[in-house]
């Protein structure tokens, strides 16, 4: 997408706005929330354990609470991921980013990763919430981003997503063309991870990204109004 037409409410509208650290507090979320409401961002993207505490803060916005499930390893097992997801729903999460059994992706086993995304998809289905789906790219080859993206363009998730940012890299432009060429406009895609300024924020959308996760929002919308 070419970003000249872009305005400081509709890239704000790209953004995930991020705080997932182990450490946060009740004071650190409500900054998020606060800072998510002001500038219009899409979602606020938290760890489970704070999802009733941020619905609470967004009440009367359309700023939604975005739930990280099985993060940032995916290695808790599916039926406890599944149940995670289930529980953010109900304490009042609007999209679920879950991350994938990264270990299955490795040992090609597409079809336990089939069965797991078609889990998650009935769950968020049931609930009517969006589902995007973490691959991290960071311990994958380029074939094994695209298998994934092939999967996933057969399921329908709303979003494919680069990485957690809690690996060894972040979004690349690269991948994120990978992988927005993989679903031919049946899944969108989100890039996250690294992305921390205007200039590797356009350099995403350009490539196609239709979502951000960051924790750098504020920073990327002054640089672009400085532009």
């Amino acid at each position: 997408m070419k970003t000249e037409n872009l305005t400081k409410q509709s890239l704000a509208k790209y953004f995930d706005h991020t705080f997932l650290k182990a450490y946060a507090t009740n004071a650190d979320l409500e900054k998020l929330c606060t800072e998510a409401k002001t500038i219009g961002a899409a979602m606020v993207a938290i760890n489970t354990e704070w999802t009733k505490f941020c619905k609470e803060q967004l009440q009367g916005t359309d700023v939604h609470v975005g739930a990280a499930i099985g993060f940032p390893l995916g290695q808790c097992g599916l039926d406890t991921k599944l149940f995670e997801c289930k529980w953010a729903i109900e304490q009042g999460a609007d999209e679920i980013d879950y991350v994938i059994n990264i270990s299955k992706a490795k040992m090609h086993d597409w079809d336990f990763i089939r069965h797991e995304m078609e889990e998650f998809k009935k769950i968020c289905t049931e609930g009517q919430v969006l589902l995007k789906v973490i691959f991290e790219n960071c311990y994958l080859t380029k074939d094994e981003i695209r298998q994934l993206a092939l999967i996933a363009k057969e399921v329908k998730p709303d979003f494919i997503k680069t990485s957690t940012g809690f690996g060894t890299g972040g979004a690349t432009v690269e991948d994120v063309k990978i992988m927005v060429e993989a679903v031919d406009g049946e899944v969108q895609v989100k890039a996250a991870g690294g992305i921390r300024d205007w200039k590797t924020c356009k350099e995403m959308i350009e490539a196609g990204a239709t979502r951000i996760g960051t924790s750098s929002s504020l920073n990327i919308l002054k640089e672009f109004e400085g532009e």
